[in-house]
């Protein structure tokens, strides 16, 4: 479709406006495309009429409709190659005040090259609209990887469901899909960016909706209190299409962060939730204290007690590397809650704490504690 509106307008309108006309419709950079054309149609003079070794230049002279060839030579007192050199007279002829050691340019354009040139030239612009349209497009986008994009469904596969976004066919892989979430065409919802690649093919973009991500962003969008800074999103644990879990810190003290992320009768979180197919988004209060913040990440489940075993992710004398780690102690009656239903709750509390998180029943909280001491050395504190 391009290179018919190419062939039809380049032949009657100014060249240097139907260039402008196609970079304004397809919004690149006129600059770089004027560049290619002059690239393109020098070649093809070089082949057609010329020596490949010799400077032509392609000019667009005011009053002309059709760009104008150029051929560069230097002046000397004797030719000794034809192709790069002009002697002092010839060239005075061309113009007057030159003198031995100038460059002058001469006007070789052919009579009949006006279409012949814009044909050759034509696959090369083309090629290189294409080319800048893409570098636009990668531009574009990357300035917006790490933000969330409205898409819209246009089709869907098993393995994958193809979306338009501002105009780009972006493919959502199965993996990024929210499980047991459906797809229809038509259908409208958000992404988050996670990075912009440019490709042979143009950029790709990689989006997704079970990264964590996806769930701060809405959070920012659907809370004022978060996206101007008063409530802190300290950190995020997903299991996308069941739950989720957020750590919330106030840096106003007149603010309280839970209830300002879940809305009167909890219409602010629920908003969130509806946008990533019902997934529950548990909010939490962030503590700087690892035990009260592991205690606060298990709930619902009723924490009897927390020993941090060790405080420091570090690499041992064998180069393996040591996590941080604590150990929970629950009443059996509350050990199924604080693991949760396929390891769920301890899982993603471990993801949120970033402590490798052991769980024991309360009554081995004397034997376990003797023994740490024993490795440590030292008295074990315990919080209850």
């Amino acid at each position: 479709m391009m290179e018919r509106w190419f062939s039809q307008h380049i032949m009657r309108a100014s060249f240097l406006a139907a260039l402008n006309q196609i970079c304004s419709e397809k919004n690149v950079n006129p600059e770089q495309v004027l560049e290619a054309v002059k690239q393109a149609i020098a070649t093809a003079y070089r082949k057609d009429y010329g020596n490949k070794e010799q400077e032509i230049r392609v000019e667009l002279l005011e009053g002309r409709d059709m760009p104008t060839i150029l051929l560069v030579k230097e002046v000397v007192d004797a030719v000794e190659n034809e192709n790069f050199e002009i002697s002092l007279k010839d060239a005075k002829k061309i113009k007057s005040d030159v003198d031995v050691g100038d460059e002058i340019t001469i006007d070789v354009t052919p009579l009949e090259y006006g279409r012949i040139a814009t044909q050759a030239a034509k696959q090369v612009i083309l090629q290189k609209l294409q080319e800048a349209e893409k570098q636009s497009l990668y531009e574009m986008f990357k300035d917006r990887e790490s933000e969330l994009l409205t898409a819209t469904v246009t089709k869907v596969d098993p393995n994958w469901v193809t979306l338009e976004i501002e105009g780009m066919t972006v493919s959502l892989p199965w993996r990024e899909q929210i499980p047991g979430e459906h797809y229809y065409t038509g259908k409208r919802l958000r992404v988050y960016l996670d990075r912009v690649e440019l490709t042979g093919k143009g950029p790709q973009l990689r989006i997704s909706r079970t990264h964590s991500n996806l769930v701060k962003k809405l959070l920012e969008l659907e809370i004022p209190e978060v996206r101007n800074g008063d409530v802190e999103i300290k950190a995020i644990a997903r299991d996308a299409g069941f739950r989720s879990k957020v750590a919330v810190l106030s840096t106003d003290p007149r603010i309280d962060p839970i209830g300002a992320c879940v809305g009167q009768k909890g219409v602010r979180i629920q908003a969130v939730m509806e946008e990533i197919n019902g997934e529950r988004v548990d909010m939490i209060e962030w503590a700087e204290d690892p035990i009260k913040l592991i205690s606060t990440a298990l709930q619902p489940a009723a924490i009897s007690a927390v020993i941090i075993v060790n405080d420091t992710e570090h690499l041992d004398d064998q180069g393996r590397r040591i996590k941080k780690r604590a150990a929970v102690f629950v009443e059996e009656a509350q050990r199924p809650m604080a693991i949760g239903k396929k390891g769920q709750n301890i899982r993603l509390a471990t993801e949120l704490t970033n402590y490798e998180l052991d769980m024991y029943n309360y009554e081995e909280l004397p034997a376990f504690k003797a023994k740490l001491a024993e490795l440590k050395g030292g008295e074990v504190p315990v919080t209850m």
